[in-house]
Order: structure tokens, then sequence, then C-alpha cells
């Protein structure tokens, strides 16, 4: 609250940790989150097929260490990381708690760093060719959510994700952060109608 008015914090970004973890997702061939689509021009897994029980086990850490790239706050690991070698100091994993994940996506650390940096860079490089259009989009769709319940909106903050999903929508990713195609965050009209849902889920 400020001055006993309500408060909206909104932060937007492309931030590579999730792009990272999105594409270890797809060429490892991990399915959580289902309703998630995959990211455009990121190969699928072409690997043998593994047995339920370590398809199981893989998906259970990779969820771990999405939670922790998504909401790192809300998602402390209760032992300590390990840096994983081929990803710089972009990706760490909870010490004998993500072995399975560690060998699974050993191999695409190159590849891995290489596409979330290019697809950050383009959302910057976007987001610079059009100032204040990112602050206007909220604010319009705080303003409509304020006239149609006749009240302030209530103090929240929102995480959102930009991200070159194969599919337009939105989607909740953690309790504060949502994902967004990329192509329907540049369609004011579409990313108004599509936002106004979380805003007033939220406010």
């Amino acid at each position: 609250m400020t001055g006993g008015q309500p408060e909206w914090v909104i932060r937007e970004d492309a931030a590579i940790p999730v792009l990272v973890a999105l594409y270890l997702r797809q060429v490892c061939g991990i399915r959580a989150p289902e309703e998630l689509p995959t990211l455009r021009r990121v190969p699928g897994y072409d690997g043998a097929p593994r047995p339920d029980d370590a398809q199981a086990l893989l998906e259970r850490e990779w969820r771990e260490f999405w939670a922790m790239s998504v909401e790192p706050l809300a998602h402390p690991s209760p032992v300590p990381l390990e840096l994983v070698e081929g990803f710089d100091d972009l990706l760490a994993l909870p010490v004998g708690r993500a072995e399975a994940l560690r060998e699974a996506i050993a191999p695409h650390g190159e590849a891995a760093l290489e596409f979330a940096r290019h697809a950050h860079a383009r959302y910057g490089t976007e987001g610079a060719s059009r100032p204040g259009v990112s602050y206007r989009a909220y604010a319009s769709a705080i303003a409509e959510h304020e006239r149609r319940v006749g009240r302030r909106a209530h103090s929240f903050e929102l995480n959102v994700q930009v991200l070159p999903l194969a599919q337009r929508g939105v989607w909740w990713i953690g309790s504060l952060t949502v994902a967004v195609t990329d192509g329907l965050r540049s369609d004011v009209v579409a990313f108004d109608t599509a936002i106004h849902p979380i805003i007033a889920e939220l406010a």
C-alpha cells in the first residue's frame, strides 16, 4: 500500500533459466507440465524409450528443477546446489536429488544456452523497440478490471514470462507466474483480452 492505496507490481521477462529449463524438457522428452506447449524451433527427444519408472523419476526431478527456475525464492533447494558442467553458471541442481536429470541434460548444454540467450536477446530487442507499451498493456487491463468490479484493484504481484511457445495463449506456471506466447504478447488487442482473466483472479 502506498498512502493507503493498493499497489500492483508486474515483472515481465524472458528469463534465461526458464528458457533453458523448457529447452531441456523438450529435448529430454519430459511431458510435464502437459498443458504447456512446446517451444518453437526446438527438436524433440530422439533417444530410446525409457522404462516407466525411469521416465517418472526424470519427470519428478525436472519438475523440482522447473519450480526452482520459475520461482526460485518460493522453491529453495533443501540441499546444496551444484553447477552442471556445460551450462556455465546458469544451471545448478540439488546434490544427490537430480542424478537422472543431470545425466539426461549433460549433452545439451551448449545448444540449450545458445537457444535461451538468443530468445532472451530477441525479447529484449522487441521490448526496446516499443518503450512504454509493456506498462500500458497491464495498466489498461487493470483499469478495465476496476471499471467492471467497481472498486480499486487489490495489491498483487505477477511475473510474466514471454516465451517462444508453439501455441498462442497464457498459462499459469507458478503461484505468481504466467507464461505467455511471444506472438500473443505483441498483439495488443489479443493480449489485453488474454491477460484480463489473470488480472481479475489476482486483483
